[in-house]
């Protein structure tokens, strides 16, 4: 492939789906730019972004993964090389400097403080997984363009810096009144510290209420996952959907009564501003959430839902709920006042493709 038939943009990466809800958004904003774009990841190719061309395959085990991180980088010939991966940093780092081609770093996570909520990246075994994520972070700061999610995010000086909060893209969400029987949505990762037992249980205690899980479960608690919604109490309340790509995980949102924000005040979560809470309230869904820091205080700001300390309250609320849905209609309406108010009808992923865009006519 020459030069001047190779993808504008080539988004690589080994450990996510091409499903991935920040992937999509990224291509669907430099997508309205009319620049190409292809993507390689994992899961199913038609997960991926519209108006990409999508390269996908297995997860695999840890050495596969590392084979992938050191191939990848090679395999596509876009003029703009985008990753979204710590461990890919070094390797893409290199080979985009060899090819003269532009690097992009998307660092959306707070990889050290994610570390420290895995068991596994714990002690003397988890220390490669902790060189490699301080080590990305050196090096993203000299990529061509950092990207980062929250002003929080390490590295704090880059040659050129910028933040893409994980703010809705309205293109992908289809707010709708509450229709059917109270059934609460939620949608994204799902583990323990993420708040999935809590869920599950405070829908337990509910007995009116039924809840759809919409995203990837963590290997380590799907066996007891599935064990607990298939005890005699929850039989055929909560429905597991899998991960889905945005549209289709806010077209199974549609109509529901309520959402769930439960994350545990883990190190990764305390400064954390969950991208769902956001899409929540701009899809007029009330939120039934915990009270970490940036979430309680949209929360009470935006009047769209409620906090609470413990399963007992949570089940309570819903019960509350169900019985007087005027509540939920007066939270609901707030919810979508707050979003009309304060959410931008462009997104940061506009600002991300633009200045992309100024990488390829050379002018960043």
């Amino acid at each position: 492939m020459s030069r001047s038939t190779a993808p504008d943009v080539g988004i690589i990466t080994t450990g996510h789906d091409v499903a991935d809800a920040r992937l999509h958004k990224i291509t669907a904003a430099l997508r309205q730019r009319d620049i190409s774009v292809e993507l390689w990841g994992l899961g199913d190719a038609e997960g991926g972004p519209a108006g990409a061309v999508v390269h996908a395959g297995p997860r695999g085990n840890l050495v596969q993964r590392l084979a992938r991180t050191a191939v990848l980088p090679w395999r596509t010939n876009a003029k703009v090389v985008m990753t979204v991966d710590p461990d890919m940093i070094p390797v893409t780092r290199l080979v985009t400097t060899l090819r003269r081609r532009k690097f992009v770093v998307d660092v959306h996570e707070d990889y050290e403080r994610l570390l420290a909520d895995r068991a596994w990246a714990q002690g003397p075994a988890g220390l490669p997984a902790r060189l490699i994520v301080r080590a990305g972070s050196k090096l993203a700061a000299g990529a061509d363009l950092t990207v980062v999610a929250d002003s929080h995010l390490a590295p704090h000086q880059a040659k050129h810096r910028i933040v893409v909060q994980n703010l809705p893209d309205h293109g992908f969400l289809a707010p709708s009144p509450p229709t059917g029987a109270p059934r609460a949505v939620y949608v994204g990762d799902l583990r323990t510290s993420r708040g999935l037992f809590d869920m599950v249980e405070t829908v337990a205690a509910a007995t009116d209420w039924s809840l759809d899980l919409i995203g990837p479960v963590a290997p380590s608690d799907r066996d007891e996952l599935e064990g607990r919604i298939a005890q005699a109490d929850l039989a055929g309340r909560v429905r597991l959907h899998g991960r889905q790509p945005p549209a289709d995980a806010w077209r199974i949102a549609h109509g529901a009564w309520a959402s769930l924000a439960m994350l545990q005040p883990t190190p990764a979560f305390v400064e954390a501003m969950p991208s769902k809470i956001y899409e929540y309230l701009a899809s007029g869904l009330p939120v039934l959430s915990t009270r970490l820091p940036r979430q309680t205080k949209v929360i009470e700001e935006s009047g769209g839902g409620v906090l609470v300390d413990s399963v007992a309250e949570a089940s309570e609320t819903l019960r509350r709920w169900s019985a007087d849905p005027g509540e939920l209609e007066k939270l609901r309406d707030h919810a979508l006042q707050w979003a009309t108010d304060h959410l931008p009808t462009t997104t940061p992923y506009d600002d991300l493709a633009d200045a992309i865009l100024n990488l390829l006519r050379g002018t960043a």
